[in-house]
Parts: C-alpha cells; sequence; structure tokens
C-alpha cells in the first residue's frame, strides 16, 4: 500500500510492505536505488509494520527541476515520513544512514533509535568541498527516477565529521535511550567514524541492532 505525502512542493511515496501492531520500522534507501517490494529478508525479524519512504527524485517520488539535492533536504522527506507515522525506528543504508543520523538528532521527540547500514552513497563528498561541477543534463532526456541530478549533487555532498557527531549528540542527549544509534557498516568514512566515537553509539549485526531497538 502507498502513501502520497507533500514535502515542499515534491509527493513522496511512502510504501506500507508489512502491516501490523507496534512501532514501525522505516526503511530509508541508497544513493541511486528505491524502496523495495517487499520486505527485505534481512529486516523481517522486525515484530511491527515495516514502511519504506522513495526519497526526492527516488523511485516512485516526484523529480524537482533543476536538481538543488542536499541531505538536509532528503531529511525534510523523512521529517514528512515521521510525521505520517509517529514514533519510528530508522534504518537507513548508505545515503540512507547518513539523513536517518540527521533524523535522529533532528526529531529525536519521533525517532526511537537508527540503524546505520552500508549502501550506495554513504561516505558522499567527503569532509571538506571539492571542486565545484555543474552537472549536465540532456534536456531532450525524458524525465525519469532516479534524477541525473540526484546522483551526482548527492555523491558529492559533503558530510564534515564535527557535522555529524553534533546530530550524534542530540540523538544520544534527547532520545532517552542508552543506545541511540547502531551502525552496522563495514565503510567507515570519516563522519561515522567520528559519531562510532560517540556516547551511545554502538557497532552491532543487523540482527542484534533490530532486536535491540524493537525492545526499546
Amino acid at each position: 500500500m502507498k502513501r502520497v505525502l507533500r514535502h515542499s512542493r515534491v509527493d513522496l511515496a511512502l510504501h506500507g510492505l508489512r502491516e501490523g501492531e507496534g512501532r514501525p520500522l522505516l526503511l530509508l534507501h541508497g544513493l541511486g536505488e528505491r524502496s523495495p517490494r517487499d520486505v527485505p529478508a534481512a529486516v523481517a525479524p522486525w515484530p511491527g509494520p515495516i514502511y519504506a519512504l522513495d526519497f526526492t527524485g527516488h523511485g516512485e517520488s516526484a523529480l524537482p527541476r533543476g536538481g538543488g539535492y542536499t541531505g538536509e533536504c532528503l531529511l525534510g522527506d523523512a521529517d514528512a515520513a515521521i510525521s505520517e507515522l509517529g514514533h519510528v525506528t530508522l534504518r537507513g543504508r548508505g545515503l540512507g544512514a547518513w539523513v536517518a543520523l540527521l533524523a535522529a538528532g533532528a526529531r529525536p521527540d519521533g525517532v526511537r533509535g537508527a540503524i546505520l547500514s552500508d549502501g550506495p552513497g554513504l561516505a558522499g563528498g567527503g569532509a571538506r568541498p571539492g571542486s565545484p561541477v555543474i552537472p549536465y543534463v540532456d534536456p531532450g532526456a525524458a524525465a525519469a527516477t532516479p534524477d541525473p541530478f540526484a546522483l551526482v549533487e548527492l555523491s558529492r555532498d559533503i558530510r564534515p565529521p564535527e557535522y555529524a557527531t553534533a546530530f550524534a549528540r542530540l540523538a544520544t542527549e534527547l532520545s532517552g535511550l542508552p543506545r541511540a544509534l547502531s551502525v552496522c557498516a563495514v565503510e567507515r568514512p570519516d563522519w561515522l567514524r567520528a559519531v562510532l566515537e560517540e556516547p551511545g553509539v554502538e557497532t552491532a549485526t543487523l540482527a542484534a541492532a533490530l532486536a535491540y531497538h524493537s525492545a526499546s
């Protein structure tokens, strides 16, 4: 079942993958990906309902004209889904892990734990700005997802470690959880290594993280 949410001028697709009782698990996909059509086997042990969000310019969500993608814009997408669902636990892959971290810090009232996993777009554009790039998109090409502007801009979106740790601290201090963030990623870009040094952040397998957050 798909719900259509509105964020700014963009229609977002929120997919209900499984119904159930209790707190939902909200899946946030990686760069260039889309929400799965069925519950992935890796998260099937979650006891409650499971939803998945297509970010702006991905999957069945709308494309903005001319790009302008940042992690903070996608945080707004996640915020719309959190407002729709109420209290959720987040599981983010790649780019979705970055957005999950931002959402856990920005919306500790709505996020009960975030699980950060490997996937496309985890590293972003590194810790500091690089050389400017103006993406070229063929104006004659049919509009389709993933948006080429999203692929270019979000792959270069900077991830300063001190910025990441600010959101990690907000999540751990304001969520009321002893362990607000679980890191299941093998890849460790600079921002994620910095987050792992913060109190209230654990390294765990995905299975262990799902079990912990479902019980918290």
